[in-house]
């Protein structure tokens, strides 16, 4: 090991040799450089590798050959600089000084040598191309130490993460964040100032309204870089999720998240608050809508456009076509419920585990419960559910799709057919909760669907009521798939607008319903002056919501007071308590019966009209008001009497207190709708 190292400058006349060494001392571009620089000794207790170090500039102007000779006579290491921006440094290069090198040295030891281009921040492009054949060409460069494009794209998407405001300028609050984010402490406010102050100096729009600009951001890395200082670019870098290639790590886009089957994905309500400050963040006009060149801006710090023309025709828009806060949110959820690597992805671009402070974005997303447990607990905590239109071709499920987004047949015919998408999502309100349907429409090329078409929180069964062979179709899906899974299915009726043509089936669509337990079939049509009903959807989502009750309302709201009586009324819970109850009270009165037959058998044994008086007895003690306490069959009769009356008053409070709670629990959900 070599007790110290000297390193010399060498390069074309202004190309920035002697700026790049006083840079280095004073820490910021001098505003008057002189031509050469005196020799420079860094101790060893500051250098990397603890071996002092020798910096020492060439001037032309000031120096002969000779003394040039000299030089690269003695260093260790030699750079020779040139300016990214001056083709003729760049061609000097090899021209004049590699030659001028090798001829001064020992052929069998060649002077390493490093290539230093400088002033990068006066040029959008990168020399590397330039520089590369030179590199292969002579084998004595070590590396080229220039900011290659790949760096620029990457710092320029640190930026843009951390300009949370999104107006092109980091201020102070948002320089701490991110110093704080990449080194774990905080700038003083003097040393803020300071670093500004050093853009300012070199850059006039480098620092602007008191913050730091993309171009200053750079600069600052361009400086660190120039200075030797890699390492805290990479520190920033690493921090950012960037490998040594200047990739986004595959552990930092998909971290590890565990999905047990029959789990679905959902984003949770950080998530959720984290998205919505996304969209404030590029909704510059503040429309609640993402305009093209608005959606563009989002996904800038993405290396493609991950959303196609077919979200449009996905989720919600507006008038003019654009995405809405609805429509962005609920294309986030979709996402994340068919493809949650593909959304851990997309939030490991937009950065979310650096803002939200988080390990990682798999804090994002929360993974439902086994759907078997929500079955057997009959309840569920989940806030989106799947819904698969199954029916044969041109039977109006994309009719169906399009209008849960509001868009009546005049608006579908608008829409181009390679834009056309097989999903919609987008939220409905079940007894005042918010929930999310994702309505699936499954291709039906042929008489037979995959297995995977039937996993999903319910199915409708959709039949063109004007074209006679439609309805078969879905019997026979079915009977194939559905007749014995505990999936829900609607059969639903499409374009009942127009004239009802009788199906060609053995049974009519209604008894084919009664048939199988199923609600009967629901009427639906886009072919409407303004936006299609959502009453539909909010039946559907309900069933879905809990596949056990086999609710079948009728009413076109689903969620008025009646609904929710006759819901609760009609449900399995409720008729297996009245069944046991009224078990209960007949097996009562059978004991009683029995008890007090065998007190007239013990007094009159053996004798038959005694028997058929006791069988008397016995439908007067039921059925009939006793007058008279005399005898002993008067008094069994009063015991008899009393025990029904008791069975009776017990049955009426329990029917009488189930109506009044089911009645309050109407008034206080209308009193909180209201709220």
């Amino acid at each position: 090991m070599k007790k110290d190292v000297r390193i010399l400058l060498v390069g074309e006349p202004k190309v920035g040799k002697t700026s790049l060494i006083m840079s280095l001392v004073s820490e910021e571009f001098p505003e008057e450089v002189p031509l050469r620089a005196e020799e420079i000794t860094i101790p060893a207790d500051v250098t990397p590798e603890k071996v002092p170090t020798h910096i020492v500039d060439y001037s032309e102007a000031e120096q002969t050959e000779e003394q040039l000779h000299n030089e690269i006579s003695k260093a260790n290491v030699i750079c020779i600089v040139y300016a990214v921006n001056s083709k003729n440094s760049i061609d000097k290069v090899t021209s004049r000084w590699i030659p001028l090198i090798n001829d001064r040295t020992d052929k069998d030891s060649r002077m390493p040598l490093i290539l230093v281009g400088n002033k990068s921040d006066l040029v959008e492009h990168s020399s590397m191309e330039a520089i590369l054949p030179i590199m292969n060409q002579y084998t004595e460069i070590e590396t080229c130490v220039e900011m290659k494009p790949a760096c620029i794209k990457a710092l320029t998407r640190i930026f843009k993460i951390s300009d949370q405001d999104n107006d092109g300028i980091l201020n102070d609050a948002e320089l701490n964040f991110f110093q704080r984010t990449c080194f774990n402490t905080p700038l003083a406010p003097q040393a803020l100032e300071d670093v500004k102050n050093v853009v300012r100096k070199n850059m006039s729009d480098g620092v602007a309204d008191n913050g730091l600009t993309l171009k200053g951001f750079l600069f600052l890395h361009t400086l660190f870089i120039q200075r030797g200082r890699h390492e805290t670019t990479w520190t920033v870098l690493r921090r950012f999720g960037y490998d040594d290639d200047l990739e986004l790590t595959h552990e930092y886009l998909f971290p590890m998240l565990k999905i047990p089957p029959d789990c679905t994905t959902e984003l949770n309500h950080h998530a959720y608050l984290f998205l919505q400050s996304i969209f404030d963040k590029h909704d510059l006009d503040r429309d609640c809508a993402l305009s093209p060149d608005e959606l563009k801006d989002l996904f800038k710090v993405f290396p493609y456009m991950p959303w196609g023309p077919d979200v449009n025709n996905t989720v919600c828009t507006n008038d003019k076509g654009w995405v809405t806060y609805q429509g962005y949110i609920c294309q986030w959820t979709l996402t994340t419920y068919l493809d949650v690597q593909r959304c851990l992805e997309y939030l490991g671009y937009l950065g979310y585990s650096i803002l939200r402070e988080q390990e990682s974005q798999a804090a994002a997303v929360t993974v439902t419960r086994d759907k078997k447990l929500d079955l057997q607990k009959k309840q569920t905590q989940r806030n989106v559910f799947q819904c698969n239109l199954i029916g044969m071709k041109n039977c109006g499920k994309t009719g169906i799709l399009q209008g849960f987004l509001g868009r009546n047949l005049a608006k579908q015919r608008e829409m181009k057919e390679e834009h056309k998408s097989l999903y919609a999502i987008n939220t409905t309100y079940v007894y005042g909760q918010e929930k999310y349907l994702l309505l699936h429409e499954v291709l039906s090329d042929s008489e037979f669907i995959t297995a995977s078409d039937t996993v999903c929180d319910v199915v409708c069964l959709v039949y063109d009521v004007s074209n006679p062979r439609s309805f078969d179709y879905c019997t026979r899906i079915f009977k194939q798939h559905f007749i014995d899974s505990k999936t829900p299915c609607i059969v639903v009726a499409a374009k009942s607008d127009l004239h009802e043509a009788k199906q060609d089936h053995s049974i009519s669509p209604i008894d084919f319903c009664n048939k199988h337990k199923m609600p009967p079939p629901q009427s639906y049509t886009c072919n409407s002056v303004g936006t299609p009903s959502k009453d539909f959807f909010v039946k559907v989502t309900t069933i879905a919501m809990y596949p056990h009750a086999r609710l079948r309302c009728l009413c076109t709201c689903n969620r008025c007071t009646f609904c929710i009586c006759q819901n609760f009324l009609n449900s399995d819970l409720l008729q297996s308590v009245k069944t046991k109850f009224f078990t209960a009270v007949l097996n009562r009165l059978k004991d009683r019966v029995d008890e007090v037959g065998a007190m007239l058998l013990a007094n009159d044994e053996g004798s038959l009209v005694h028997q058929v008086h006791a069988v008397s007895f016995v439908e007067d003690s039921i059925f009939m008001e006793s007058s008279g306490a005399r005898s002993l069959r008067n008094e069994d009769r009063h015991i008899a009497q009393a025990d029904l009356k008791t069975s009776t008053f017990w049955l009426r409070a329990s029917l009488g207190a189930t109506v009044f709670a089911v009645l309050g629990f109407a008034v206080y959900k209308a009193l909180l709708k209201q709220r």
